[in-house]
């Protein structure tokens, strides 16, 4: 059976297309805005103008013809609406309306992290510049344990790099980098229960930076500040939860400072701890391809209208394709 998925959620537009077995193709384009972070409008016509290009990419390196594809997926939401209206738009289109399976973009995250990695059950740290949730799989859903109350982590990070040094759209190599010849200057560290607060640490990072304080020791202090708040909380999940499997995943999850450390808090817990790809931990079309895949063989059915909703939230979803203990 092939199945091609579909990405559209944010800055990434992505074809992923995969047999019963193994990914086929992972084909995608970037939008990267000229200032700033993404620009809704300016990525939706970025999606637009790439889509074709992409699905006859997607399609070659399948060694495929359209003609070939039995099911479709794509990422419904969470997300941007313009992004999200593209994908569910051209999906309506390629697959004449017909056999396609909606995804939640999050649990997508966990899924293609699981599938690679080997771990069955775990308590999930999904980290990315649109995402900040620890997951754990209870009662027929993935459950949220804790979660950002305002910014996303990788997006703090973005905007601390981009606004001081005025340096691209993804700021965790470059903060990870500086942060090896620096040393500790402090900043908040705001965990609420279960959940996790970064906007409170981007500002006082920011005026250190204003009275002349090193970047460095600001990179290197913000950096393990932020991941030491969500090791904290990840382990409390496990403790709570039993589970013996800890999974990183999601576009900060290729962060070699934060799998340190969760495997640190891992092992100390006598956990196993498992890592999604680098080639996979951002956004990708072969996770959409993947949950969808998974979701059909366990019997979801193709939705009857191909819609998009940016508020859908991981918890929302039912999970077919998992045991209900």
């Amino acid at each position: 059976m092939i199945i091609l998925g579909i990405e559209s959620t944010a800055h990434t537009f992505g074809i992923g297309i995969m047999d019963d077995e193994k990914i086929l193709a992972n084909a995608k384009d970037m939008y990267i805005a000229e200032k700033g972070g993404i620009h809704p409008v300016e990525a939706m016509e970025h999606h637009n103008r790439v889509k074709e290009e992409i699905l006859q990419k997607a399609l070659a390196e399948a060694k495929i013809r359209l003609e070939d594809v039995k099911i479709f997926a794509y990422s419904m939401g969470p997300g941007l609406p313009p992004c999200l209206r593209v994908g569910a738009e051209f999906v309506k289109k390629i697959s004449k309306g017909r056999n396609v399976i909606e995804v939640n973009h999050c649990i997508a995250h966990v899924e293609i992290g699981k599938m690679a990695s080997g771990c069955k059950d775990p308590i999930t740290l999904y980290v990315s510049g649109g995402n900040t949730q620890i997951i754990g799989y209870a009662e027929s859903r993935y459950r949220v344990f804790g979660e950002t109350q305002d910014m996303a982590v990788g997006n703090a990070i973005d905007v601390f790099i981009r606004d001081t040094l005025k340096r691209g759209h993804f700021g965790g190599p470059v903060m990870e980098e500086l942060a090896k010849n620096g040393k500790y200057t402090e900043l908040p560290y705001v965990v609420k229960g279960m959940d996790l607060s970064f906007t409170g640490i981007l500002t006082a990072a920011k005026q250190k930076f204003a009275r002349g304080e090193k970047i460095e020791d600001i990179c290197y202090s913000f950096q393990e500040t932020c991941y030491a708040m969500l090791t904290e909380v990840t382990e409390r999940a496990l403790a709570h939860t039993g589970k013996k499997e800890v999974l990183l995943t999601g576009g900060v999850a290729a962060s070699k400072r934060l799998q340190e450390m969760i495997k640190t808090m891992a092992e100390e817990r006598n956990a196993d701890f498992f890592v999604v790809p680098r080639e996979l931990a951002g956004d990708n079309a072969a996770m959409i391809a993947w949950n969808g895949l998974i979701a059909y063989k366990s019997g979801q059915k193709p939705a009857k209208k191909i819609d998009f909703n940016p508020r859908w939230r991981t918890d929302e979803v039912d999970i077919t394709w998992l045991g209900h203990e």
